[in-house]
Order: C-alpha cells, then sequence, then structure tokens
C-alpha cells in the first residue's frame, strides 16, 4: 500500500515536470480520491476483522454453552433414571405395606368373626332376657356378667343351685372352643368385710372366683382355660350411694378371650406368609 503512495507521488513529480498545471492538479485530485478510498478500505477492512474476532468469541461461547448442556442433560437423565428407580421401589414398598394391613384386618376380621358366632351361641344357650344375665362384646372380647344374687347368698362364696344350672350354659360353649380362655372376675361393693378366715373385700371377691372356676372346672371346662380374679370393690358400675347401685355393683363377669399369645401367632404367621410371598 505505501508502495503504491510512493509511486504516485513520484509519478506526479515526473508528470509534473512535463505536464501543464491543469493536468497535474487533475492527477492530485485523482491521486486524493485514491488515497481516501484507501483509507475507507482500511476502515472497512479493520472493522471486519474486529466482528471476526467477535463471531470467533460467540462461537466459542456457544460450543461451552452446548457441552455444558451436553453435560447437564446427561447428568439429568442420570437423575432421572435414579428417580425412577426410587418411585418404583416407593411404589413396591407402599404395595407390600398395604397387602400387610390387608393381612392383618383379616386376621382382626376372622377373630372379630369368631367372637360374633360365640356371642350368638351364648345368648342362645344362656337366654337374652333374663336382666341379671348379659351378655355383650366390648373391644374384641366376649363378657358375661351375672349378678351377685344369681351365684352366690348374701356374705357367701359358696355357689347357688340356680347359678350351676347358668354356669352349665356357659362351660358349653367355653368347651367348645379350646382354643380360648375363661377368665372368671368377682366384683363387690364397698361395705366393710370381715368373717374369717376372710379378711376383706378382696378375700371375698378372689373367694368367689375361684369358686366359680372350681365349678366350671367340675362342668368339663379344661383347667389351663380358666382364670380366677377378684378385683374387689374398686371396679364399681355406678356410685355405691343407695342399696340398689351396691347390688348392682355386685357381680361376677366372665370373660371369654381368644388367647393373646394365639392370636399374635395367627398375626406372625400371616406376616410370614407375606415375606414368602414377596421373595
Amino acid at each position: 500500500m505505501k508502495k503504491l503512495i510512493l509511486l504516485s507521488i513520484s509519478a506526479m513529480f515526473i508528470l509534473g515536470s512535463c505536464v501543464s498545471k491543469k493536468e497535474y492538479a487533475a492527477l492530485e485530485a485523482k491521486q486524493k480520491e485514491t488515497q481516501d478510498l484507501l483509507n475507507t478500505a482500511t476502515i472497512k477492512l479493520n472493522s471486519c476483522l474486529s466482528k471476526a474476532q467477535g463471531l470467533e468469541d460467540r462461537i466459542a461461547d456457544l460450543k461451552r454453552t452446548n457441552d455444558n448442556l451436553i453435560t447437564s442433560n446427561e447428568a439429568l437423565t442420570m437423575l432421572t433414571s435414579k428417580g425412577a428407580s426410587n418411585v418404583e421401589k416407593t411404589l413396591e414398598s407402599l404395595k407390600e405395606k398395604d397387602l400387610r394391613i390387608s393381612r392383618l384386618q383379616d386376621a382382626v376380621s376372622k377373630k372379630d368373626s369368631v367372637m360374633l358366632a360365640l356371642v350368638t351361641s351364648l345368648k342362645k344357650e344362656v337366654g337374652i332376657n333374663d336382666p341379671d344375665i348379659q351378655v355383650n362384646v366390648e373391644k374384641g372380647v366376649v363378657f358375661i356378667s351375672i349378678a351377685d344374687k344369681v351365684l352366690f347368698q348374701s356374705g357367701s362364696y359358696s355357689v347357688t343351685t340356680r347359678a350351676q344350672e347358668i354356669l352349665g350354659k356357659v362351660a358349653t360353649v367355653v368347651k367348645s372352643k379350646p382354643t380360648f380362655e375363661c377368665m372368671v372376675e368377682a366384683h363387690t361393693d364397698p361395705v366393710p368385710y370381715n368373717k374369717p378366715p376372710l379378711i376383706d373385700n378382696w378375700d371375698l371377691s378372689v373367694k368367689r372366683a375361684t369358686s366359680v372356676v372350681r365349678v366350671l372346672e367340675d362342668l368339663g371346662v379344661a383347667p389351663k382355660q380358666l382364670i380366677a380374679a377378684g378385683r374387689g370393690e374398686y371396679q364399681p358400675l355406678v356410685d355405691n350411694d343407695t342399696a340398689e347401685n351396691r347390688a348392682k355393683n355386685r357381680r361376677t363377669r366372665i370373660i371369654v378371650l381368644p388367647k393373646i399369645d394365639e392370636f399374635y401367632e395367627m398375626i406372625d404367621k400371616e406376616m410370614k406368609n407375606l415375606e414368602a410371598d414377596g421373595r
């Protein structure tokens, strides 16, 4: 570019010596025009070079962004795969828990069905129209509540003749359920009691419970099914403020219930079956 300028100037001097002033002025104007074009071209070239560098930087940024996106996509794919696996495991765990709960509910339902059948049998045997005898179910346990006046004479623990008849009907049902337990629970009122060899209501309630247990045993109920419990005066149904209320509190309850250990064994068996099915 500089050589072209020098040649132009040299040519102007040479020509100046052999051309007219008019021609020289024209050549000088032409030379200025050429210089202006050269300057414009230089500016455009520099601008293009600058834009080219910017494009290269932009391309490099785009490449880095693309690499980052690829890396993020791979990480996301791994997380998605892991998440799907975790969701699948969670669903399997929930299905297993639902099945386990269902098995337990079935076990409880079976027990409730047995208890309902037991209540029906007892009501059929004992009768449901006697106000001194009540048969019901509370929290999955069968209760036979017998008024004190039906079983014993006042202040006595000897079982009456009528009680023998009632207990014979109870014994018939209990003997049909050899895997059940029968707890005899005797209650008294708070009136002080002291007739040797018994010294208080605790003694009286326990002695009445064992008297009923012995009758049931004589009627063929297996001793291993029987439990005797004395509650004394400490579980009243109503306030002991009248003679009538005290009579209500003097009672004997016969509680027929499945053996707790056998019930849990049944549940445990269901759990083991579930685990075996899952393998």
